[in-house]
C-alpha cells in the first residue's frame, strides 16, 4: 500500500507504483513551509476556500459510497465510479482511476474502506505526474524572448479579459513592461474593458478600436511592444463558440499573424476555461486544440462550483499543463497551479 506523506514530514520522498510493466517514479507532496515560499498562508487559505464546494460534495458522496462496508469490493468501486463522474472527473479518467484501484485491491487482497481517500489521493498525484503539468512556484514567463507574447483564447463568458488583467498585474508587479493588445474587436465594450484593466494595473495598451481586423491588431500589438522594449505582450481575442468553424479558423489566422510579427511567437497560447461548466469545458478544449496549438490552460471560477473534478479529467485527457486557476474575484485570486498544493487542499478535511 502506498503511504502518502503528511505536510509536516520529509521534504522529498519518492514512491514507485507499478502499472502493467511500467514503473512510475514521482514526488509526493512536500511540506508547504519548505518547498513553496510562493504559497504563503494567505494563498493557501484562498485555495482551500476556492475548492470548498467541490470537496464538500465529493466527500459526502464518498461517505455514502462506502456506507456499511469494511473493505473495498465491486459494489464500493461501482459507487465510487458514480461519485467521480458526478464530480466531473470525466468517464475515461474515471475508468482509468477505477482500474488502478482494482489492480491495487487485487494485489493487496484486502483493502479497508477507511483507506479509500488515501488511495484516491495517491492515484490523482500519479495522474498529474504522468502529464505535462509542472509544479510552478511563480508567475514566470514561458519564454526568454522579449517581448514574450501570450495569446489568450476561449469562448464567451469564461473570464478571458479578467484573467488577462490579473495576469498582467502579476507580471507588472515583477517589474516587467506589459502591453495588453485588444484583438477582441467584435464584442461591445471589449476594448474599453481591457483598457480599464491596463489603467488599473498600470501597464501599456494597444488598440485600433472596434470592427477592425483582429489579426492585424495582434500583429501591430506585437510590433508596438517590440519597439518599446516590452517584457511581455498579452493578446486578448474575441470569445468564440467552439462550434463556429469560421471563427475558429480566424483564430489560426491570428496565430500566424503574430508569428509573422515576431519569429517564434506566440510563445504561449493560453486557453481559458470556466470550471463551472464541467464536461463542457472538456468539449471546448477539444475544439480549440484543433484550431490552434494550445500550450497552457487556465481554469476560472473554481470557487463557485462543485465541478472542480474537471481539473483532474482535463489534464489527464489533453496532457496540456494547467497553469492558472481562478479561486476568487480579487486580483490576486488567479493562482499558479501547483499540483501538490491542489491535491493537498482537495483532500483537506
Amino acid at each position: 500500500m502506498l503511504k502518502y506523506l503528511g505536510m509536516n514530514e520529509l521534504f522529498k520522498h519518492f514512491i514507485f507504483t507499478k502499472h502493467s510493466n511500467i514503473v512510475f517514479t514521482h514526488s509526493l507532496i512536500t511540506p508547504m513551509s519548505v518547498f513553496s515560499k510562493f504559497f504563503n498562508k494567505e494563498r493557501k487559505e484562498d485555495l482551500d476556500k476556492g475548492l470548498e464546494k467541490t470537496k464538500t460534495g465529493f466527500f459526502e458522496n464518498i461517505s455514502r459510497a462506502v456506507a456499511g462496508k469494511s473493505k473495498i469490493d465491486d459494489e464500493v468501486l461501482d459507487n465510487l465510479e458514480e461519485v467521480l463522474i458526478a464530480s466531473d472527473v470525466g468517464v475515461e479518467t474515471t475508468i482509468k482511476i477505477i482500474e488502478r484501484i482494482e489492480a491495487r485491491v487485487s494485489r493487496d487482497k484486502y483493502v479497508n474502506t477507511s483507506e479509500l481517500n488515501e488511495i484516491l489521493r495517491d492515484e490523482i498525484v500519479l495522474m498529474f505526474a504522468e502529464n505535462n503539468t509542472e509544479d510552478l512556484e511563480d508567475y514566470n514567463l514561458p519564454s526568454e524572448s522579449r517581448p514574450c507574447v501570450i495569446l489568450v483564447v476561449g469562448v464567451n463568458g469564461v473570464g478571458k479579459t479578467t484573467t488577462i488583467g490579473k495576469l498582467a498585474s502579476q507580471y507588472h508587479n515583477k517589474g516587467l513592461y506589459v502591453v495588453l493588445g485588444a484583438a477582441d474587436t467584435f464584442r461591445a465594450a471589449a476594448v474599453d474593458q481591457l483598457k480599464i484593466w491596463s489603467e488599473r494595473v498600470g501597464c501599456d495598451f494597444y488598440s485600433k478600436g472596434m470592427n477592425t481586423d483582429p489579426a492585424a491588431v495582434a500583429y501591430e500589438a506585437v510590433k508596438y511592444g517590440e519597439k518599446r522594449g516590452a517584457g511581455v505582450v498579452i493578446i486578448d481575442t474575441a470569445g468564440r463558440l467552439h462550434t463556429k468553424v469560421g471563427l475558429m479558423n480566424e483564430l489560426s489566422k491570428i496565430n500566424r499573424s503574430i508569428g509573422k510579427a515576431l519569429d517564434g511567437a506566440p510563445h504561449e497560447v493560453l486557453l481559458v476555461l470556466d470550471a463551472s461548466t464541467g464536461q463542457n469545458a472538456v468539449e471546448q478544449a477539444k475544439h480549440f486544440t484543433k484550431a490552434t496549438d494550445v500550450t497552457a490552460l487556465a481554469l476560472t471560477k473554481l470557487d463557485g462550483t462543485a465541478k472542480g473534478g474537471v481539473v483532474i479529467g482535463i489534464t489527464d485527457e489533453f496532457k496540456i499543463p494547467i497553469k492558472y486557476i481562478g479561486v476568487g474575484e480579487q486580483i490576486n485570486h488567479l493562482q499558479i497551479f501547483n499540483k501538490r498544493e491542489f491535491v493537498d487542499s482537495f483532500f483537506k478535511r
